[in-house]
C-alpha cells in the first residue's frame, strides 16, 4: 500500500477545448513571456528586466482583467499562475496585441510556485478574482482559499502588501472573509468586505453574474508588520 501523501493542488483540472489562435499563442509566445516552473528560487528582477513592484495573480481564467490591469499600471510587474492552456494562450495573445512588458505566465500549479520560486516578502499584492466557488459542502475541500494558502501568501508578501480576494458567491465570501481574519500576518482595509477597487476591471463573467442577480464581493486584506500584530 503506497503510504506517500497526496500533494496539495491549488487546481482541479479541467482542460477545455484549446483554439487554432490559443494554441498558436501558446507554441510561439510562451518561450518569450512565460516563465518556467524549476523548484528553484525565482530572480523577479531578472524574469521582468527590471526593479519593480510585482503582483502575483492565481487562476487568471482566460487573462481578460489580467491584461487590462497591467496595460493600465506599466509601473507594475504582474505574474500570472494558471495550469489551463485555453487561458494561458489567451493570455498571451492580449500580451502581443496589446505589447505588454511587464506581464509574465507560470503554467504551473501555484502552491508548488509559491513554495519553491517565490521568495518570502517579495510580492506587493496577491490577486485571487472568481476562484471556483465548488458550492456542494462534499466539495468545500476543494476550494482554493484555505487557511494554509493564507499562511503561505502572508509569508511572500512584502510588509504593506495587499491580497484581494473577489467573489460571486455569497457563502465562498463568507469563508474567504473568515479564513483571512483568522491569519495573524493579514488586517483588514476594512470593516467586512471592500469597496471595489478601481484597478479591477469588470469583466464578461462579472457581468453575466450580476445580471442573473449574483452580489459582487471584494475582500482585501494587507500585511502588517510583526511588530503590529496583535494575539488572536
Amino acid at each position: 500500500m503506497n503510504s506517500e501523501r497526496k500533494p496539495i493542488r491549488s487546481f482541479v483540472l479541467r482542460q477545455g477545448r484549446v483554439s487554432n489562435a490559443q494554441q498558436r499563442a501558446h507554441d510561439n509566445l510562451l518561450p518569450l513571456f512565460g516563465i518556467e516552473y524549476t523548484g528553484e528560487p525565482l530572480d523577479l528582477a531578472a524574469a521582468f528586466g527590471r526593479n519593480a513592484p510585482v503582483i502575483l495573480e492565481i487562476g487568471f481564467g482566460m487573462g481578460e482583467s489580467t491584461a487590462a490591469i497591467a496595460e493600465a499600471h506599466p509601473e507594475l510587474d504582474f505574474l500570472g499562475i494558471e495550469v489551463h492552456t485555453p487561458g494561458v494562450g489567451s493570455l498571451l495573445k492580449q500580451i502581443r496585441e496589446r505589447n505588454l512588458q511587464n506581464l509574465r505566465i507560470i503554467q504551473h500549479d501555484a502552491v508548488e510556485v509559491l513554495e519553491k520560486m517565490i521568495p518570502d516578502g517579495a510580492l506587493s499584492g496577491v490577486h485571487i478574482f472568481f476562484p471556483d466557488p465548488w458550492p456542494k459542502k462534499r466539495h468545500h475541500k476543494r476550494r482554493l482559499i484555505q487557511a494554509p494558502l493564507v499562511s503561505l501568501l502572508g509569508r511572500k508578501l512584502a510588509e504593506g502588501g495587499y491580497l484581494h480576494a473577489a467573489t460571486d458567491w455569497v457563502e465562498y465570501a463568507e469563508h474567504i472573509l473568515e479564513t483571512l481574519r483568522a491569519e495573524p500576518a493579514l488586517e483588514n482595509t476594512a470593516a467586512d468586505y471592500a469597496m471595489k477597487p478601481q484597478y479591477r476591471p469588470l469583466t464578461k463573467f462579472e457581468a453575466r453574474g450580476i445580471r442573473l442577480g449574483h452580489e459582487v464581493r471584494d475582500i482585501v486584506f494587507r500585511k502588517i508588520s510583526a511588530g503590529t500584530r496583535s494575539p488572536r
